[in-house]
């Protein structure tokens, strides 16, 4: 079992930035992929970027493409996502997940989830 926990979010203006990060209760295997997902009020939960845990490939959305980088510190166990030249569009709940083997887009093959965290761009 896999316990995540985000923290980070908040109220920025746009064009401001944010990290988000995911604590994992256990120590990463390399058989694992983690990702960032959001959900806006009204519209699907959608990957926002993912990563193999061990690998250094990683895949964003095309809406995030240079603004957020995904990375991961295996020492803390810990998942980042730094956001910057936030836009009114990105406001949602970000939620990190993993799974067993590669990353996957679509959020119902992610087994183990973070409860969210806020993030509201507006001014």
């Amino acid at each position: 079992q896999v316990q995540l926990v985000e923290s980070g979010g908040g109220l920025v203006q746009p064009g401001g930035s944010l990290r988000l990060s995911c604590a994992s209760s256990r120590r990463a295997e390399s058989s694992y992929s983690m990702a960032w997902f959001r959900q806006a009020p009204g519209k699907e939960r959608e990957l926002v970027a993912g990563r193999h845990w061990t690998s250094d490939g990683t895949s964003y959305t095309n809406s995030v493409k240079g603004r957020f980088t995904i990375s991961r510190d295996s020492d803390k166990n810990t998942l980042y996502l730094q956001m910057d030249s936030l836009k009114p569009d990105d406001t949602a709940v970000y939620y990190c997940a993993a799974r067993l083997g590669g990353l996957a887009r679509n959020w119902n093959e992610y087994a183990y989830w973070g409860q969210g965290t806020q993030v509201t761009v507006s001014s």
